[in-house]
């Protein structure tokens, strides 16, 4: 029962997360850049600390060190490849534009809701783990969903919806997070194992997301003092992550 309530809730945070792209109206375009650039490193050492201090070593502790724990890991790089390349969706923060073309919108909506729903799944495994195991999986998914959001609200609006239906559909796309988190603890409960073998499959696609996805855009700041900042704030993702462990 806690396993539910506390996925649920997480959850519903992190539909409620798809609704932040409203405050991107507010700023120039300019300051926008500058604030997801942090944001999307914040996320980098979030996924990077979720991975590496939270999620491989309980994968280990319960686990063991074999090759079934390290397929586990590959399947989740796989399983996020595999998504970007037939869906053509991905962490994607760079405006759209002639040199930079976002796939349509309804094309990154259901590649949003079939990511959604893996994320679900994600955190209500994690929660059948632990609870701070599924405290820090859900911090690391908001960690990555908050620049995500922004980026895919501004495809939305790219792709001719008004800024209404942007929202709107992005908070359905969002809340197949809550299907994904019920079939997650229905198969947990049913299936042994089923969430633990999960949790090496969750760190192969949060190190998939961080590498991968959210790096090669950090790359395109070059100035020291942004770069540096970028550093920063991808030291204080892994040290969220690290405080999480010394609360326990």
């Amino acid at each position: 029962m806690i396993a539910w309530i506390y996925s649920i809730v997480s959850v519903f945070l992190i539909s409620l997360v798809s609704l932040i792209g409203i405050l991107t109206l507010t700023l120039n375009k300019d300051r926008l850049a500058r604030l997801t650039s942090f944001l999307v490193s914040f996320a980098v050492g979030g996924l990077f600390g979720d991975a590496f201090i939270h999620l491989l070593p309980e994968s280990f502790r319960e686990l063991g060190t074999n090759l079934p724990v390290s397929l586990y890991v590959i399947s989740g790089i796989l399983i996020f490849f595999v998504l970007e390349k037939f869906l053509r969706w991905r962490h994607c923060h760079i405006p759209t534009s002639e040199e930079h073309m976002h796939p349509l919108a309804t094309l990154n909506l259901a590649g949003d809701a079939v990511h959604n729903l893996i994320d679900g799944m994600l955190v209500g495994a994690s929660y059948m783990v632990s609870l701070p195991i599924g405290i820090a999986t859900t911090l690391a998914v908001i960690m990555h969903e908050i620049p995500q959001e922004v980026g895919d609200f501004g495809v939305l609006i790219h792709g001719g919806l008004s800024v209404k239906k942007a929202l709107t559909f992005n908070l359905l796309s969002a809340l197949t997070a809550m299907l994904g988190a019920i079939l997650a603890i229905v198969m947990g409960s049913e299936i042994e194992g089923f969430s633990l073998s999960l949790l090496p499959i969750t760190a192969g696609g949060f190190l998939y997301i961080a590498g991968s996805d959210l790096i090669p855009e950090l790359h395109h700041e070059v100035k020291a003092s942004k770069s540096l900042l970028q550093f920063i704030m991808i030291l204080l993702g892994v040290g969220v992550m690290a405080l999480l462990i010394i609360l326990e």
